[in-house]
C-alpha cells in the first residue's frame, strides 16, 4: 500500500461521514424512522441498499475463493435475480399492505403471536452463526492479507481488522439506523461495483485475456452443472473400516441434483422473507418503490459472478501458471491443487498483486464497503427484531426513544456474540461453504411457513408453529453435530454411525430433508386444526386479497416494471447456456 492508495482510501471514508452525517442530521428519535428510514426510500436507495447488504464479506473473501477452488459451481446462488423478482411481484404487495416493521410481525399479522417469537428467535440465532459473524471474519481476511505487518500487542492485523470493522460501521449504524445505513450502502454500491471490476479488468489483462482464462481453467470450471465431486460420484459404497460391513461414505460438496432443488429454496428464503434484506422494501412509501427497488436490486444482483466468482478463477489461474509467485507460494500446495483453507484469501492477494498504485487504493475502499455495508444492514436488522419483536412486546407503551435506544443497545449485544462464534468458522472448510450449509438448515422452514401461509389460506397458526418447531430443531441438530468436526482439530465421528452418517450427509439432502418434513408437518396439523378466521387475515393471502385490493396493485405497475424484469430472466437463461459444458 503507498500513500497514493491511503489517499483514495481517505476520500473514501470522508465521503461516506459526509453521507453518514448527512443523513443522521435529518433522523428522528421516532421507532418509523429509525428501524424504517420513516417509510420514505426511493427505489434507487432500496435496490442499491438491497444490493450492498447481500453483497458483503462472503462474497470478497468466501465467494472469490469458492471460484479459485470450484470455478462457477456457486454461480448457482449468484443466479438468485429471479427471487428479487418473486418479491418485487409477488410478496411485496402483501407485505406492503401489512404496513409491518418486522418479517416475524408480518406471520403475527398471518398466523397468530406465538409464531412471530418463534421466528424472531430463528433469525436471530441465524445473524449470530451466518452474518454477522461470517462478516467480522472475513474483514480480519482482508486486513491480514493486505496489512499482515499490522499488529498491536497481542492482537495481529486479523482480529485488529475484525474489531475496526465492528467500530468503523457501528459508529453511524447505531447513530442513524436505517435511513444512514441505506443511504450510504447506496453510495458503497457504487464503490464496491467500480472496485471489483478493476480487479476483474486488470487480473484478466495480467493473464492474457478472457480466453486464457477459459485454457488455464478448463471446461469443468466453467460448468455450472458438474458436481464439484471427486470422480463425479456422490458417494461411495465401500466397507466401514475395521469391521467388514458396508456403508455409504459421502463427499462434503455439491452435487447438481441438490443445487437444482435446494439452492432455489434457500434463495426465496433469504430474497423474499429474511428481515436483512426485506426490512429495505419495509421501508419505501408504497408498493410501487418496493417493486422497483426489488427489479433494480436483481438487475445489479446480475454482477457477482463477474465482480468475485471471476477474479477467483483469475487468481487461481495466475497461480498456477507461476505468473504471480506470492500467489503460488500462498494458495497452491504440495500435489499442485489449491489449498482449499487459503483460497479465501484469493481477492485481496489479487488486489495485492495485480492493481497499481492508486487503483489499489480504490478497490480496497470497494472491500471496505463491502464489508460494512453487510455488517451495517445485520446490525440494524438485529436490532429491529429484537427491539420490535420482544422488547416492545414486553414492555408495551415504551416511548419512542427507549426503543431507539434500546435498538443501539441489542446491536451492541449482537456484536459481541458474533465475536465469539469466530473460531468455528475458522475451522471450516470455506467461508462460503460455512454460510451455505448453515443456511441451508435454517431456510426450510421459513420457506415453508411464509410461502405455504400467503398461497394457501387453510394454513393456520398451530401449524406453522409446529413447522418452524419441527425445522429449527432439525437444523439445529445438524449444527451441533456439525459443529464439533469444525471446531476441534481431529475431532472425527466413527465411520458407520449415525451421527458420522449426519456429519457426512451433503448439506444440501439434508436440507431437503427438512423442507419435506415441515411440508407435512404444517400441512397436516392445520388441516386437522381449526381454519383460521379469514376476516382478520384479508389481504394476507391469496385466497382472501379484495378486489379494492387487486386494483390497487395492479395500479401500482407499468410496462416499464415488466421489461426490466423480463431483461433480467433473460439475462439468466443467458448466463446458465454459457456456463453449461
Amino acid at each position: 500500500m503507498e500513500t497514493l492508495d491511503w489517499l483514495m482510501i481517505a476520500g473514501y471514508f470522508g465521503l461516506l461521514a459526509g453521507v453518514a452525517s448527512w443523513v443522521i442530521a435529518k433522523s428522528k428519535d421516532t421507532a418509523d424512522d429509525y428501524f424504517l428510514a420513516g417509510r420514505n426510500l426511493g427505489w434507487w436507495v432500496v435496490g442499491a441498499s438491497i444490493f450492498a447488504s447481500n453483497i458483503g464479506s462472503e462474497h470478497l473473501v468466501g465467494l472469490a475463493g469458492s471460484g479459485a477452488t470450484d470455478g462457477v459451481a456457486m454461480a448457482h446462488y449468484e443466479l438468485h435475480a429471479w427471487c428479487l423478482l418473486v418479491l418485487g411481484w409477488v410478496m411485496v404487495p402483501f407485505y406492503a399492505r401489512s404496513r409491518v416493521f418486522t418479517m416475524p410481525e408480518f406471520l403475527e399479522r398471518r398466523f397468530n403471536p406465538t409464531s412471530r417469537w418463534v421466528l424472531s428467535l430463528i433469525s436471530l440465532v441465524a445473524y449470530v452463526v451466518t452474518k454477522i459473524a461470517v462478516g467480522i471474519f472475513a474483514g480480519g481476511i482482508v486486513f491480514s492479507v493486505l496489512l499482515p505487518e499490522m499488529r498491536m500487542g497481542p492482537l495481529d492485523a486479523f482480529w485488529l481488522g475484525s474489531i475496526l470493522a465492528i467500530v468503523l460501521t457501528g459508529a453511524y449504524t447505531v447513530l442513524g439506523g436505517l435511513r444512514a445505513v441505506a443511504y450510504t450502502e447506496a453510495l458503497q454500491t457504487l464503490v464496491l461495483v467500480i472496485g471489483s471490476l478493476l480487479v476483474t479488468w486488470y487480473g484478466l489483462e495480467a493473464l492474457g485475456g478472457w480466453s486464457a482464462l477459459r485454457e488455464a481453467c478448463g471446461s469443468e470450471m466453467f460448468d455450472l452443472w458438474k458436481p464439484i465431486v471427486p470422480d463425479g460420484v456422490e458417494a461411495t459404497w465401500a466397507p466401514v473400516k475395521g469391521d467388514g460391513r458396508m456403508a455409504w461414505y459421502f463427499n462434503d460438496n455439491y452435487p447438481w441434483l441438490s443445487m437444482l432443488f435446494c439452492a432455489p429454496v434457500i434463495g426465496l428464503w433469504y430474497w423474499c422473507t429474511d428481515q436483512y434484506i426485506v426490512q429495505r422494501a419495509l421501508g419505501a412509501p408504497d408498493e410501487k418503490e418496493a417493486r422497483r427497488g426489488s427489479i433494480f436490486a436483481a438487475l445489479l444482483k446480475l454482477l457477482p459472478v463477474f465482480l468475485f466468482i471471476v477474479p477467483g478463477m483469475i487468481c487461481f489461474a495466475l497461480a498456477q501458471s507461476g505468473a504471480a509467485p506470492g500467489m503460488r507460494d500462498t494458495l497452491i500446495g504440495a500435489d499442485g491443487q489449491v489449498i482449499r483453507d487459503e483460497a479465501q484469501k484469493a481477492f485481496p492477494l489479487l488486489v495485492k498483486s495485480v492493481l497499481p498504485v492508486g487503483v489499489r487504493g480504490i478497490v480496497v475502499a470497494g472491500l471496505l464497503a463491502a464489508l460494512m455495508s453487510s455488517l451495517a444492514g445485520v446490525f440494524n436488522a438485529s436490532a429491529t427484531l429484537f427491539t420490535m419483536d420482544f422488547y416492545s412486546r414486553l414492555r408495551p407503551g415504551v416511548s419512542q426513544q427507549r426503543l431507539v435506544w434500546i435498538g443501539r443497545v441489542a446491536t451492541s449485544v449482537m456484536v459481541l456474540i458474533g465475536l465469539l462464534w469466530i473460531p468455528v468458522i475458522q475451522g471450516g472448510r470455506g467461508l462460503y461453504d460455512y454460510l451455505q450449509g448453515v443456511q441451508a438448515y435454517l431456510a426450510p422452514p421459513i420457506f415453508v411457513v411464509f410461502f405455504l401461509g400467503v398461497f394457501w389460506k387453510r394454513m393456520n397458526g398451530a401449524g406453522c408453529i409446529a413447522a418452524l418447531v419441527v425445522g429449527f430443531v432439525m437444523g439445529l441438530a445438524r449444527l451441533a453435530i456439525d459443529t464439533p468436526v469444525r471446531l476441534v482439530d481431529g475431532f472425527a465421528y466413527e465411520p458407520g454411525s449415525v451421527l458420522w452418517i449426519f456429519n457426512s450427509m451433503f448439506f444440501q439432502y439434508y436440507s431437503m430433508l427438512i423442507l419435506a418434513v415441515c411440508i407435512v408437518v404444517m400441512v397436516v396439523v392445520s388441516l386437522m386444526t381449526k381454519a383460521p378466521d379469514y376476516a382478520r387475515i384479508a389481504g394476507l393471502t391469496y385466497g382472501t386479497v379484495t378486489a379494492e385490493q387487486r386494483a390497487t396493485s395492479r395500479g401500482s405497475w407499468r410496462a416499464l416494471d415488466v421489461v426490466a424484469s423480463s431483461l433480467v430472466l433473460v439475462a439468466i437463461a443467458v448466463a446458465y447456456l454459457y456456463f453449461t459444458g
